[in-house]
């Protein structure tokens, strides 16, 4: 690593974990790629050890904005926001650069060689003209193009990633436009952009397919217990809404929502279980935005964000505590209602009710409390 210890302090690695993973989990069954579970900790963090272990220190990662806070809690690097491309995410973590060369790579090219990473920076060393310098595999298959015909692929280069650049060329090209790369940005401005032989164990993980070629360990089996509490009053003339079922009566919930106690504790418990704070913090009773907000579609946007970020629900566990309404000619319609909310069967779902024996608000039938326990694991995707 003789080049890399002569670049590294002049150096910044951005790591790119913004992607929304369209083509990879498009059917909504598997996390985003960046997020899955390879043993007990993911891809990105992954990614991330092995950088470190080739002796790089000044870092950032880039994730979507909804999750800076979730995947802070895994490292000390800086976590930013990520914009809506590539070359935004790149702009932005551009910001805080304060060295002359940055090395960047996607997360999504998760097994990174260090000779090839070597390459790189020799080849800046020797040629301090250069703008950029990208590793490339050779085309080795026949290439036909609808609008040019055959090609010939001894012209061909399949560009990969990391590329190391200079910051300020790097900066200036990406102010003009869109770019797939940082050598096809830095060639836009006349600048000098160099190849050096990547490998093929740098492939990148672009479809759910590829899963099955790809050297990733499986997750671990391991459980997640979340626990959630959720209290609220009753005030009169509002519809009462329990666990997504509308259940007749004079009175619903006083809430800034529309006030299912019964989801509000569950997507809590969701929250818990995958360590992503609580229901208060991710949809404010102070914001205009939640005023008369459907619950289900709050609990949804856990759900999706738990299964994003590699977790599934195992089962489910409820106990509502009501002198009034009556709960029990509502509890298989609740049921139900869960099973399609969660995508989980009916038999994966408990609902408990009980009555506060006349004391305290419950017993005074003042409202209702529910509290939910959730048993989550990690998406075993290696079975999808």
């Amino acid at each position: 690593m003789e080049y890399i210890s002569q670049f590294k302090e002049n150096t910044t690695l951005i790591l790119l974990g913004a992607g929304n993973s369209s083509r990879f989990c498009a059917d909504r069954k598997l996390p985003k790629k960046q997020w899955l579970r390879c043993g007990k900790d993911p891809l990105w963090l992954k990614v991330l050890q092995k950088f470190l272990s080739f002796g790089f220190d000044k870092i950032l990662l880039t994730a979507s904005p909804k999750e800076c806070l979730y995947m802070q809690n895994y490292t000390s690097h800086p976590i930013l926001a990520g914009g809506e491309t590539r070359t935004h995410s790149i702009l932005n973590a551009l910001k805080e650069v304060k060295t002359p060369y940055v090395l960047i790579s996607d997360i999504a090219r998760f097994n990174p060689q260090i000779e090839v990473i070597e390459s790189l920076f020799e080849a800046m060393s020797k040629d301090r003209s250069l703008s950029c310098v990208a590793p490339y595999l050779p085309a080795v298959d026949t290439t036909f193009s609808s609008s040019a015909g055959f090609l010939d692929r001894q012209e061909l280069k399949l560009i990969q990633t990391p590329q190391l650049s200079k910051t300020r060329s790097l900066l200036k090209a990406l102010s003009n436009g869109e770019f797939s790369d940082e050598s096809s940005a830095i060639a836009s401005l006349g600048e000098k952009v160099a190849y050096t032989l990547g490998s093929i164990q740098m492939g990148k993980l672009t479809y759910d397919y590829e899963l099955k070629t790809l050297p990733l360990t499986p997750p671990e089996n391991t459980s997640f217990i979340g626990q959630g509490l959720d209290i609220h009053a009753f005030m009169p003339n509002k519809s009462m809404l329990l666990g997504g079922v509308h259940i007749p009566c004079d009175y619903g919930f006083k809430a800034h929502s529309d006030g299912d106690v019964l989801l509000h504790s569950l997507t809590d418990a969701i929250l818990g279980a995958i360590g992503a704070g609580d229901i208060g913090e991710w949809f404010p009773d102070t914001s205009a935005e939640y005023k008369n907000a459907d619950s289900k579609l709050l609990l949804k946007e856990v759900l999706d964000f738990s299964i994003s970020v590699g977790y599934e629900i195992v089962n489910v566990d409820l106990t509502i505590l009501a002198q009034k309404p009556k709960i029990s000619p509502y509890k298989s319609q609740i049921k139900q209602s869960l099973s399609s909310l969660l995508s989980l069967p009916p038999h994966l779902i408990n609902i408990k009710a009980t009555t506060g024996e006349e004391m305290g608000f419950v017993g005074r039938g003042e409202g209702v409390c529910v509290m939910s326990c959730v048993n989550m694991k990690f998406l075993d995707w290696s079975k999808k």
